[in-house]
C-alpha cells in the first residue's frame, strides 16, 4: 500500500484510548482532547491510523450501535467526511470489527500486522495482540472470542446482555498478566528487533501493552514505536510529518 501526494502531509496515529472504561469525568477529559486531536488532524493531515482498543469493547450487532459510543462515532465520521482517510486496525477489546466501520462511516478495517509506503518511508503497523513469542494464555483467548461460532452466539443475545459480557472479557483481557511482567512490556520490541534483521522498513508503529516508547533497531536504521495509551491521564499520539516522526501529547 503506497500512499499519493498531497498539500496536507500528516499521518497521525493513535492506540488504545479505551472510551467506555473509565468514569464520566476522565471519560469526558478524553473526549475533549480528541476533539482538539481531530482538530489538527483536519488542519494539516491526510490519514489518521487508529490502531485498536479505541473502545474499550467493541463488537457489531446487525441493528443496535451502543449508545454510549454514540459520541465518539459521530467524531470519527465527521472526521471521515472532512477528507481525512482513517483506517481502524483491530485491538484485542475489539472483539468483532464487521461491516460497520466501512459501510457506514467509509472507515477501512484491519487486523493484524500490515504496511504502507509514504514519502519514501516505509511503515510497519498492528496494535500488537498476538505477535511475537509467548503469551499463549491470550493467543488461545483472543481465538475464543474471535470464533465466529462464539460471535454468533453473542449477537443473538440481547444486547444488554452481550453488552455485559463484553465488558466482562474486557476485563479479562486487560487483567491477564503474564508471569514475566518485565519480558511481557519487551515483547513488541523484541519482536520489532527480529524482523528488522530479515526486512526492511523505517518505523514499526504499535500499541497493546500501554508502554510508550520510541526505540531505534537494527542499529538506527528502524525505529520502534510505541503509542502508549490514554487511561493514565496521558494523551499521547504520534505523527508523521516532514520527513519526521513525533511522538507528542495532548
Amino acid at each position: 500500500m503506497t500512499l499519493q501526494g498531497s498539500q496536507k502531509e500528516g499521518i497521525y496515529f493513535i492506540s488504545d484510548l479505551h472510551f467506555g472504561l473509565q468514569g464520566r469525568e476522565e471519560e469526558l477529559l478524553k473526549y475533549e482532547k480528541l476533539e482538539r486531536l481531530f482538530s489538527l488532524v483536519k488542519a494539516d493531515g491526510r490519514s489518521l491510523y487508529m490502531l485498536g482498543d479505541i473502545f474499550d469493547y467493541w463488537m457489531e450487532f446487525r441493528h443496535v450501535i451502543p449508545k454510549e459510543f454514540s459520541r465518539l462515532i459521530c467524531l470519527i465520521g465527521d472526521l471521515v467526511r472532512s477528507g481525512i482517510e482513517v483506517t481502524y486496525v483491530a485491538g484485542n477489546h475489539d472483539f468483532h470489527l464487521g461491516t460497520f466501520f466501512e459501510s457506514e462511516l467509509g472507515l477501512k478495517t484491519l487486523y493484524g500486522l500490515n504496511r504502507f509506503e509514504y514519502a519514501g518511508r516505509r511503515f510497519l503497523f498492528a496494535h500488537g495482540d498476538g505477535l511475537g513469542e509467548g503469551d499463549h494464555g491470550y493467543k488461545l483467548f483472543a481465538r475464543f472470542v474471535r470464533n465466529r461460532f462464539n460471535l454468533g452466539l453473542l449477537t443473538a443475545f440481547h444486547p444488554d446482555l452481550a453488552i455485559a459480557l463484553m465488558k466482562r472479557l474486557s476485563y479479562l483481557s486487560r487483567h491477564h498478566k503474564p508471569v514475566d511482567i518485565p519480558k511481557e512490556s519487551n515483547r513488541l520490541l523484541n519482536f520489532a528487533e527480529s524482523i528488522a534483521a530479515d526486512q526492511e522498513f523505517d518505523y514499526f508503529v504499535c500499541g497493546h501493552n500501554h508502554s510508550q516508547g520510541f526505540y531505534p533497531l537494527r542499529e538506527g536504521a528502524s525505529r520502534y514505536i510505541n503509542l502508549g495509551s490514554w487511561i493514565d491521564g496521558r494523551y499521547p499520539y504520534g505523527v508523521f510529518m516532514h520527513d519526521s516522526f513525533h511522538l507528542k501529547e495532548l
